[in-house]
């Protein structure tokens, strides 16, 4: 009879998790994933995109990167939170020989009692979390753009990639990839002209100079 409890108690517990997870925030993006990899499974040692959705967005990452397999796992409006919840399912099971990260935005944008220290130790954690399945694997950071629909939050923006820059100098097999500087104009307000309508996603011109900027630091 304890036995025949003890095996109800855990099929509970187990439901019970199914559900929360089923109920949590992207987890119809995650499904999706999933779906995806069921139906053909991607092959190791590509470069993985993680992130939000100025990744998600980026629907000719592969074309503009011709000479590179490239991954997309990244997950439009989701914070650090986020990425770090789901880990085990947008990083782990791919094996890439390198990461690149966008993600960080969406943090800032959710509150104004985001402060750019906390997005930093949002970061590290997902950091950490990734170097310890992956020991020598290349994580890029790619730093957080500034918006004009979300101006408001530039001088935490330019602190939080001050930051996380500081923090990834110090780390093996990390880069920090500026791309925020080359989105300014000379006198420094943003090139609207980068954007679509809605002034936080990028067009194709937004999209040419993350490509020319990133390029070269992804691992043939």
């Amino acid at each position: 009879m304890k036995q025949l409890v003890a095996l109800i108690i855990t099929l509970l517990v187990a439901a019970g998790s199914l559900q929360s997870q089923t109920n949590a925030p992207f987890a119809a993006d995650i499904a999706a994933f999933k779906k995806q990899d069921s139906i053909q499974f991607p092959a190791k040692h590509q470069i993985l995109f993680i992130g939000s959705s100025s990744f998600t967005k980026w629907k000719t990452v592969q074309q503009d990167f011709p000479d590179y397999k490239i991954l997309n796992r990244a997950f439009g409006g989701s914070t650090l939170v986020d990425v770090i919840r789901y880990v085990g399912d947008v990083v782990y099971p791919y094996k890439p020989k390198q990461i690149i990260i966008y993600c960080g935005e969406n943090d800032i944008a959710a509150s104004d009692t985001v402060t750019a220290a906390m997005v930093l130790q949002r970061f590290q954690t997902l950091y950490k979390l990734i170097r310890n399945k992956y020991k020598k694997i290349e994580i890029d950071y790619v730093s957080i753009k500034p918006s004009p629909v979300r101006i408001k939050f530039r001088p935490v923006v330019e602190q939080a990639n001050m930051l996380l820059k500081s923090f990834i100098a110090t780390q093996k097999h990390a880069k920090f990839i500026n791309v925020f500087n080359d989105m300014l104009n000379a006198d420094g307000t943003i090139k609207q002209e980068l954007f679509i309508s809605d002034n936080l996603h990028m067009n194709e011109k937004g999209y040419a100079i993350w490509q020319r900027i990133i390029q070269p630091y992804l691992f043939k």
